[in-house]
């Protein structure tokens, strides 16, 4: 039955600027979250609360710099409101603390349920994710993760003021993205340091069997040896 099985939270994190740019693209192409209905405790965020970017069935088309200046933009910080506690802080609400008190909460509980979640991996490290997900719950993928470099937020061409504009929209997800990359890089060296210490363990236990057999085959000669030894005595 469902209520007797074991559900583990996982989620794979992307480098803020380049998840930003490709959400961008995919907005651009007539992509909307019309279906998603943000409910937070219970209720889904008036529109005053959460204002519309663009008017119409969709903002397909909009520019880049369009996608950047809507204050509302639920593309900013995505990463870290999609693993935080929304109702710590009145959920879509932004009278109920000030800013910078809600981006600490919003920030210290995304980082929080990434810590306690049963596994999470970074699009970078594609081999070193598939290697931590096969070791966290005992099991092999039949093919390699693969390491797509080129992305359609990759084929972007951004100036370095662009860049530091997304990075600026985006100063959660860079938080949390370098806190996640560092506890990630722990956790693979760990695991790695755990596997060849089993090795090294699994390798003194077959040289102990084998000193044991040479030991056993050795004593099993000598004993062969003197029992030739008396018998050539007996028959002199």
């Amino acid at each position: 039955s469902v209520s007797s099985r074991n559900f583990y939270y996982i989620t794979i994190l992307r480098d803020p600027v380049s998840r930003y740019l490709s959400e961008w693209r995919h907005v651009q192409r007539g992509a909307t979250w019309k279906a998603s209905l943000h409910v937070c405790d219970g209720r889904s965020p008036t529109s005053d609360e959460l204002p519309s970017c663009y008017t119409g069935d969709d903002w397909s088309g909009c520019s880049l710099k369009e996608f950047m200046d809507c204050p509302y933009n639920l593309a900013n910080n995505r990463q870290v409101r999609m693993l935080s506690d929304l109702s710590l802080v009145g959920c879509y609400n932004l009278s109920v603390m000030p800013e910078d008190q809600r981006n600490k909460v919003l920030l210290d509980s995304a980082k929080e349920n990434l810590k306690r979640m049963a596994f999470f991996g970074l699009t970078e490290f594609q081999r070193k994710t598939q290697y931590l997900f096969e070791k966290t719950f005992n099991m092999n993928f039949i093919s390699p993760f693969t390491q797509f470099n080129s992305t359609r937020a990759s084929s972007v061409e951004i100036d370095d003021q662009t860049q530091k504009h997304i990075e600026t929209l985006n100063f959660l997800d860079m938080e949390l993205y370098e806190y996640a990359k560092d506890l990630f890089l722990q956790r693979y060296q760990f695991m790695r340091q755990k596997e060849h210490q089993e090795a090294r363990r699994k390798r003194q236990e077959q040289r102990k069997i084998l000193r044991a057999k040479h030991a056993n085959h050795k004593a099993e000669i000598d004993n062969s040896t003197a029992d030739y030894i008396g018998n050539v005595e007996k028959w002199r």
